[in-house]
């Protein structure tokens, strides 16, 4: 599993629109068609589809 780095604005924009906090996730991938996050603190990945 790679590490996740911190989410930039637009990321956070994304989460925040999907009633996520920013401040407990992390970006572990950002491609065109999703954004998959791993919660900083269970260590537990989400995969957010984009445009939806």
């Amino acid at each position: 599993m790679k590490q996740g780095k911190r989410p930039n604005r637009r990321q956070k924009e994304e989460l925040e629109a999907r009633n996520f906090n920013p401040a407990n996730w992390l970006v572990e991938r950002d491609s065109t068609t999703e954004l998959v996050l791993i919660h900083r603190f269970s260590g537990n990945t989400k995969t957010i589809k984009k445009g939806a």
